[in-house]
């Protein structure tokens, strides 16, 4: 006979748990998105994907330049002052002359590892 109770008090406690409302969060109750059916998994480019990319250019052309450009923008500086060795690719972003900014961009951009 305890067996025969404890049994339907297992029964109900998992028809009472299961007929609990969902788990909320803030009043709201917890939603999983699901990737659409037919569409791959497409992961943003990093920049320095783009920036390989590039170097499919032609090079010393002012097409590759402006490749490097649409990555990252250039960004004059105000001052007359010669600027430091740059030390990372983004600091090509602030030389001025286009060749000069096309080989700084050259320089970091071979040295990427391959992926």
């Amino acid at each position: 006979m305890r067996v025969l109770w404890v049994l339907l008090g297992l029964l109900f406690s998992a028809t009472a748990f299961a007929q609990s409302p969902p788990p909320t969060v803030g009043g709201k109750p917890l939603v999983q998105v699901k990737p659409k059916g037919g569409a791959a998994k497409q992961r943003p480019e990093s920049p320095a994907m783009r920036l390989k990319a590039c170097l499919e250019i032609e090079d010393e052309s002012k097409e590759r330049l402006d490749c490097y450009d649409a990555t990252l923008p250039p960004k004059p500086t105000a001052s007359k002052r010669k600027l430091p060795p740059a030390k990372a690719v983004t600091d090509c972003r602030a030389v001025k002359e286009q060749d000069e900014r096309l080989a700084c961009f050259n320089g970091f951009v071979t040295k990427l590892p391959k992926t």
